[in-house]
């Protein structure tokens, strides 16, 4: 990984890795210092912490968006010697600590097609589990400033996490937003997604720096469109039950593309069936 931190607002830096177009937020206060986000794996989240340390010689504190590999995977590189605090939403945390062996092993079977490198990389690391659970809300104070960790509910994962800097006017969305592509909803809850993304809009300004899980930062303007395209993909969703009609009819019609809106439809329905 060849990145570095880019400074996106006041003591706010964002780096992103270039395989995947993560995005990892750097907070910096006066004496401590916060990530968002861990990476894929042990190297690359040793080079991750030599790019922060190229900004910042201050300990850190860890949240991890949610329990995806490429967000949290290289906590134990970056958080274990010495022992540094681990936020992430309770579910997520669970899934991290009870279900370590199955998140590999999925990372690594969706990887190993077309990156098997990373793939093998990935079925070789040692997960940590976070050490601190949020629930709704948590405020951080990392070196006089303050650092808001809220889950809006559920939308991307049933545990998202998103990070909101007031003073620098900064909110890291982890991947309920996404810029580079569009949005994974493997996992997801689609007719809960829209709520969630009302939920951030709701601590937006005009002027707010967004940071999506992917891809160039972005602006409340993005994640309006964004929240539309899932409020209309919710409405196809609910439609197209009610109708009976299989969830291909769905696909043809929305936002996002053929196949992510396929996979949508169909935890969609899960969730009007009481199975997600």
């Amino acid at each position: 990984m060849t990145a570095r931190f880019v400074e996106v607002a006041d003591r706010v830096h964002v780096l992103r890795e270039p395989l995947l177009e993560v995005n990892v937020t750097l907070v910096v206060g006066d004496g401590e210092a916060l990530l968002v986000d861990s990476l894929s794996t042990a190297g690359q989240a040793a080079e991750l912490a030599a790019a922060a340390r190229a900004v910042t010689p201050y300990p850190w504190t860890v949240v991890n968006t949610h329990h995806h590999f490429d967000h949290c995977f290289g906590n134990a590189a970056l958080a274990a010697d010495p022992p540094r605090p681990v936020y992430a939403h309770e579910l997520a945390a669970a899934a991290l600590r009870e279900r370590p062996d199955r998140l590999r092993r999925e990372a690594y079977e969706e990887l190993r097609d077309e990156r098997p490198a990373l793939a093998a990389e990935v079925a070789e690391t040692v997960l940590l589990a976070p050490t601190h659970t949020v629930h709704t809300e948590t405020v951080l104070e990392i070196g006089g400033r303050r650092v808001e960790l809220r889950h809006p509910g559920r939308g991307h994962t049933d545990g998202d996490l998103v990070v909101r800097v007031p003073d620098a006017d900064v909110l890291v969305a982890g991947d309920l937003v996404e810029q580079s592509g569009p949005p994974a909803f493997e996992d997801s809850y689609p007719l809960q997604w829209p709520e969630a993304i009302a939920e951030l809009l709701r601590l937006t300004t005009p002027a707010t720096v967004v940071v999506p899980g992917h891809g160039d930062p972005v602006d409340a303007a993005f994640v309006r469109t964004q929240h539309a395209q899932l409020v209309e993909l919710a409405w196809l969703i609910r439609a197209a039950h009610t109708a009976s009609a299989p969830p291909e009819r769905v696909a043809a019609d929305a936002p996002f593309g053929a196949r992510p809106a396929l996979t949508a439809a169909r935890r969609g329905y899960a969730e009007l069936d009481g199975t997600a």
